[in-house]
């Protein structure tokens, strides 16, 4: 049975399946409903705990035997499972075996990182799952930042205001685990009751962390602002050059192949498929095409020509300058960086 993180509370009131399998790649998430279910194991009499790190020189017919086992005092065992590689056929088959003959005194534990939409449709993962809760973690998008704090912060019976709220997001934005330490900072020095925009600054780091991807989505939904934090953010992590002009060399020519088929008439979700450009990340590929035509876009893909020669050392100048301006000619045209 598939499972939403926020269902899972609830279910594990009910009586536990053989497996639980958490996946996802946010590792405060997927660490907060590992709890959950530790927890819930002990409430059940589940009360010792062993821990397999099934790496790819994992030994499978150690979960076989521990399935097997019956504990020295008799109690009930809670099999933590760690998949720290991709499975390979044995992991698979050790997975439906255990399935099909799960003792009913143990609780299986599997935590992955999140499984592809391929994996989730194989035979054996149904099978699996059959047996199992399947509880998929995604992570916290930009703007459900925001919200996800609040709440937080409110189950703690703390209120924020809009300021202050906007401020921490941009503080822990990318790193959920950032945002919980300073969550719990903040109840430290709070009222205890609300959080203002002069609590946040004294109290909060700048602990935001982004990716090439969140500097895509910023520059194709023409977030200037956003854009040159991102840019400067993945800068000071040692993000190389040729990395982030890869990136959005890479969005500029999608956009000037939709630029072109959208002049043409083409029908614009045919030309999102063909480009295997999925629904989650259209709309600002939308976004960016009401800012130009397709001219505009070659013109911004010349200034890559021009930055890969920098990069290389046939041109002068700085890479990261001309990235800047690149960033918001895409973002917003005609804006030029101070």
């Amino acid at each position: 049975m598939k499972l939403s993180p926020q269902q899972l509370a609830k279910q594990l009131t009910q009586p536990l399946p053989a497996i639980i399998w958490l996946s996802g790649d946010e590792p405060l998430l997927v660490l907060e409903a590992s709890d959950q279910v530790r927890a819930a194991a002990r409430h059940v009499g589940i009360t010792e705990r062993q821990v397999f790190h099934a790496d790819a020189q994992f030994d499978w017919n150690q979960l076989y035997e521990a399935n097997q086992a019956m504990s020295l005092f008799g109690d009930r065992q809670l099999l933590e499972l760690r998949l720290t590689a991709k499975l390979n056929d044995a992991g698979r088959k050790a997975l439906v075996a255990y399935a099909e003959n799960a003792n009913p005194d143990n609780l299986l534990l599997v935590v992955s990182d999140k499984i592809e939409a391929a994996q989730s449709k194989a035979k054996w993962f149904a099978g699996v799952t059959d047996a199992a809760w399947w509880v998929p973690i995604w992570p916290v998008e930009r703007h459900q930042l925001p919200a996800w704090l609040r709440a937080r912060l409110q189950h703690h019976g703390l209120q924020i205001d809009d300021d202050a709220l906007a401020l921490l997001s941009d503080r822990v934005d990318g790193n959920l685990l950032a945002a919980r330490q300073e969550i719990d900072k903040l109840l430290l020095v709070s009222d205890g009751t609300s959080l203002t925009l002069e609590t946040v600054i004294q109290a909060v780091s700048d602990s935001a962390r982004f990716t090439i991807f969140d500097l895509a989505d910023a520059v194709l939904s023409g977030d200037l602002a956003r854009s040159q934090r991102v840019l400067s953010g993945l800068s000071a992590e040692g993000i190389e050059p040729p990395i982030v002009l890869w990136v959005l060399a890479r969005e500029l020519r999608h956009l000037v192949q939709l630029a072109e088929a959208q002049a043409m008439g083409q029908p614009m979700p045919a030309v999102f498929k063909r480009l295997r450009i999925f629904d989650k990340r259209q709309g600002p590929y939308q976004v960016a095409l009401r800012r130009g035509d397709a001219g505009l876009w070659q013109r911004c893909l010349i200034l890559c020509g021009d930055i890969d020669a920098t990069i290389k050392g046939r041109a002068a100048g700085d890479p990261w300058h001309k990235l800047s301006a690149l960033v918001c000619e895409i973002a917003q045209p005609g804006v030029v960086p101070v």
